[in-house]
C-alpha cells in the first residue's frame, strides 16, 4: 500500500533492477513515476513498455546524471516525489577496477546528491539498492557501494527515512554471472 497513489522517482530506471522497480510500482498503483536514467535508449524502452501497459499512470522519462545537481534539482522541484528508489549505480566489478574515480563519483557522490535532494524536497522514504559485495568489500565497486550505504546511515535523522537493501547476482540482469557461465 505504500506505493498506491504516490509520486515515485526511480533512479537507474533503465537498468535491470530499476526497470523492474518501475514495473512493480505500476502494478502497485503509483500515481506518478519519474523514470530517471543516463541511457536514453534504456529509458525509452521502459517508458514505451509502461506507457502502453499502464496508460492511467503519469510517466515521465528523464535523462540525467545523478552526479549533476543542475540536472537533478529541477526534477525534484517539478515532481515532488514522495518515495525514491535509488537503483542508479556502476555495478560491474571488473570495470570499476579500471575506473575507480568514476565508481566513487557515481556510487558515492551520486548517492549523496540524491540523498541531499530527497531531504531538501521532503521525500518521506528513500530505498537504495546496494549489493552483497558491500559486505566486507574486496573490490572498488563493493567498497564504493559500502561507502554509499554509510553516507546514508551517517545522515542526521530528519524527515526522510533511508533504507539500503543488498541484492546479490540477480538472474537475468545485465551482466549477471549466469550469462558469463
Amino acid at each position: 500500500n505504500y506505493l498506491k497513489g504516490k509520486r515515485v522517482l526511480i533512479t537507474g530506471a533503465g537498468g535491470s533492477i530499476g526497470s523492474e522497480l518501475c514495473r512493480q510500482a505500476c502494478q502497485q498503483g503509483a500515481a506518478e513515476i519519474v523514470l530517471l536514467g543516463r541511457g536514453e535508449n534504456r529509458i525509452h524502452w521502459i517508458y514505451s513498455e509502461l506507457r502502453e501497459a499502464y496508460p492511467e499512470i503519469k510517466l515521465t522519462p528523464v535523462i540525467a546524471n545523478i552526479t549533476c545537481r543542475d540536472a537533478l534539482e529541477p526534477v525534484w522541484c517539478e515532481h515532488q516525489p514522495e518515495l525514491v528508489f535509488h537503483a542508479a549505480a556502476h555495478k560491474h566489478v571488473y570495470l570499476m577496477e579500471y575506473a575507480p574515480c568514476e565508481a566513487v563519483r557515481n556510487n558515492i557522490t551520486g548517492t549523496a546528491m540524491v540523498a541531499d535532494l530527497c531531504e531538501e524536497y521532503g521525500v518521506g522514504l528513500v530505498v537504495t539498492i546496494s549489493t552483497d559485495k558491500a559486505a566486507a568489500p574486496s573490490s572498488v565497486m563493493g567498497a564504493t557501494k559500502r561507502v554509499g550505504e554509510l553516507v546514508l546511515l551517517s545522515r542526521p535523522r530528519r524527515n526522510t527515512d533511508f533504507i539500503s537493501v543488498r541484492f546479490g547476482n540477480v538472474i537475468g540482469s545485465e551482466g549477471s554471472v549466469l550469462q558469463i557461465f
